[in-house]
């Protein structure tokens, strides 16, 4: 029943907290404050620049030096996009399995564009994946289920065939909304959305490896 699989970014398919944390501790120098362990920034990082902010300085979208910073952040970061980010363990002999047992797979992130293009690139996802969909490529990001829906016409998939595999209570709930399986992934990044039971997704894994054998089974009962 499965015909594809479409992941998070950030946290899921990728450990990017290295160089986002960088990127924000470079802003905290600037600013003469005290920098943060990457332990306290990373649960954050499935956020985006608004969780970081939120980490390292304390401060939401209604803080009047919000967007000063926001953009300040933004530039120094995507002069480090892929110094220290890698795939996560087990992700690349996952691609491997989905490749090999014919399902198409993709990427639905929130970030946005100018920076989710050159970093699948220098991930070297560009020539594997079957669609990349960032969180500006339609109207609304996740938890909205566009981002998804619209993955999912690129595909030429149903939604209750595919899979959504995320590290933020925003996936599953895009992805439920959306009508897809959906798949938390406990070695992701978490954020301050609440245990990862409550999320309300269809199957929770601790390692790439438990969704390829998920499919494989699933492929067995056909």
């Amino acid at each position: 029943m499965i015909k594809a699989v479409l992941f998070d970014l950030d946290g899921t398919l990728a450990d990017t907290a290295p160089d986002l944390g960088g990127a924000v501790n470079i802003l905290l120098e600037q600013e003469g404050r005290p920098q943060k362990t990457l332990e306290i920034l990373r649960p954050y990082t499935s956020q985006g620049v608004r969780g970081l902010l939120k980490a390292g300085f304390g401060i939401d979208a209604t803080h009047s030096e919000y967007d000063d910073l926001a953009q300040r952040f933004l530039d120094i970061y995507i002069q480090r996009l892929c110094l220290e980010t890698r795939l996560f363990d087990g992700i690349p002999e996952l691609l491997d399995r989905l490749e090999a047992m014919d399902l198409g797979w993709g990427i639905v992130t929130n970030k946005r564009m100018r920076f989710t293009d050159p970093l699948v690139e220098l991930l070297q996802l560009s020539p594997r994946t079957n669609c990349v969909v960032s969180g500006d490529t339609v109207a609304e990001a996740k938890p909205s289920p566009l981002p998804i829906l619209h993955a999912c016409r690129l595909l030429e998939c149903r939604p209750e065939s595919t899979l959504y595999v995320g590290d933020d209570r925003r996936d599953i709930v895009a992805g439920n909304a959306a009508g897809c399986i959906t798949v938390a992934v406990s070695y992701g990044y978490l954020g301050d959305s609440g245990p990862l039971h409550t999320w309300g997704a269809d199957l929770i894994i601790d390692h790439p490896a438990e969704l390829a054998d998920y499919l494989v089974k699933q492929a067995g009962q056909r």
